[in-house]
């Protein structure tokens, strides 16, 4: 029988094209990465700077994996083919299997479980969509720890249920800015009402550091994409099963976790396949953003990254797909798109409203509007292998499923 949940993280960092900048203090009187020592746990701190290419996974972390329902289903979208006339074969891995509706379950068991072990009762992060924040709130009451989290204004109110679902898993959930921190009074004086994930990551940071709660990390650092690769690694397997070589790999973007935990141990085994980044238009950083030093979080606590970026001061529209209204990308990712690893793409909110409605119905799976915008450039990418007759293998993660958000489906027409 195949074990398809894997025993060990896959870590990209020591495979890279090129040495991955290190994060950088900013040119104050203080240190960043000290300031992570203080609301990191320890372990997942740990990882964050490691060089080694595999790190094991506890068996308590692959328990809560096997419990929350992992290995999660690889699908054939059959219908979709039918429907473009396509040569290709479309494959996709559907992270909304999981509880939460999302990837984001993969990063929070092991930092929460790291937080307990290390003798910590309450973790606060933040959240754009409500994915993020809705695995911090499960895992933690899975690990009997208290959470708290920041939610982007504008999806706290234009998704209730993801909120709501938060809650019912016992969390605090915020809006963001709030007056509960000076990085949130003072966006909502400069007028932020909308807030961003920047916004809600100054927000948890501060409050951690204030209240002694350990931060959980929901994307960009390197550590984050590392638990996200039981993601690529049980696709591998799952491919192998199916006698199926990937040819084309598709995934969204907002800082890059699920992207990351998808293709990065496929990278590492089909170095020479198409892989795809996809964005939104209306946050250009894959079209308008530069290579450069930023700060992750609008609070400028934690510690300068080198990664392609809109600014830290970008304020982005209140767009429906909260977990792409991030900044920048993360840095490993960043590398990859420079060294043309990777390639990126960027899709508007209305091409990807209709392409999920149209795999909804031939698929019977809603996607998140985020991974909608994966949808619409596979569907771009099958019509053209159509015109060139390929027959070629596309694969893409479904990170999320839209089920708490149909009401965005119906008010973007």
């Amino acid at each position: 029988m195949v074990e398809f949940i894997p025993k060990r993280w896959f870590n990209i960092i020591p495979k890279l094209p090129k040495p991955l900048p290190p994060p950088r203090d900013p040119e104050i009187d203080r240190s960043s990465i000290e300031i992570l020592n203080r609301i990191l746990p320890e372990e997942v701190l740990k990882h964050q700077f490691t060089v080694e290419e595999y790190v094991d996974i506890p068996s308590e972390v692959v328990d809560a994996y096997r419990a929350f329902g992992r290995p999660t289903p690889l699908l054939r979208a059959t219908k979709l083919e039918e429907r473009l006339s396509t040569p290709a074969r479309i494959y996709f891995k559907f992270e909304g299997a999981l509880p939460t509706g999302s990837h984001k379950l993969n990063a929070a068991i092991p930092q929460t479980y790291y937080a307990l072990k290390e003798g910590n009762s309450e973790v606060v992060t933040e959240t754009g969509a409500g994915q993020w924040g809705a695995a911090v709130a499960l895992s933690s009451s899975y690990f009997g720890l208290r959470s708290v989290v920041f939610m982007v204004r504008s999806s706290y109110m234009q998704k209730p249920q993801r909120r709501q679902l938060m809650e019912l898993y016992g969390s605090t959930v915020n809006p963001s800015p709030s007056d509960l921190t000076k990085v949130g009074m003072r966006e909502l004086k400069e007028g932020n009402v909308s807030g961003s994930l920047a916004t809600a990551m100054g927000e948890a940071v501060e409050y951690a550091l204030d209240r002694g709660a350990k931060y959980m990390v929901g994307s960009v650092l390197d550590v984050v994409l590392m638990y996200q690769s039981v993601i690529g690694q049980e696709t591998i397997k799952q491919l192998e099963v199916l006698d199926v070589e990937p040819d084309v790999l598709v995934g969204c973007v907002g800082g890059g976790s699920n992207f990351a935990g998808f293709t990065y141990p496929i990278i590492n085994s089909f170095p020479d396949k198409e892989y795809v980044a996809v964005g939104a238009s209306e946050i250009p950083k894959f079209s308008m953003g530069v290579y450069r030093y930023d700060y992750p979080d609008s609070a400028r606590i934690l510690p300068l990254l080198k990664m392609i970026t809109l600014g830290v001061d970008y304020r982005p529209p209140p767009i429906y797909s909260g977990g792409l209204r991030y900044h920048g990308v993360a840095p490993s990712l960043s590398v990859l798109i420079t060294e043309g690893v990777v390639k990126a793409a960027e899709v508007d909110e209305r091409e990807a409203i209709e392409a999920g409605r149209m795999f909804a119905r031939l698929q019977g799976i809603v996607p998140a509007l985020e991974s909608a915008h994966a949808v619409a450039y596979v569907i771009k990418r099958a019509l053209e292998a159509k015109e060139k007759n390929e027959r070629i293998n596309i694969v893409f993660n479904l990170s999320g499923h839209g089920l708490l958000e149909l009401n965005n489906y119906t008010e973007v027409t």
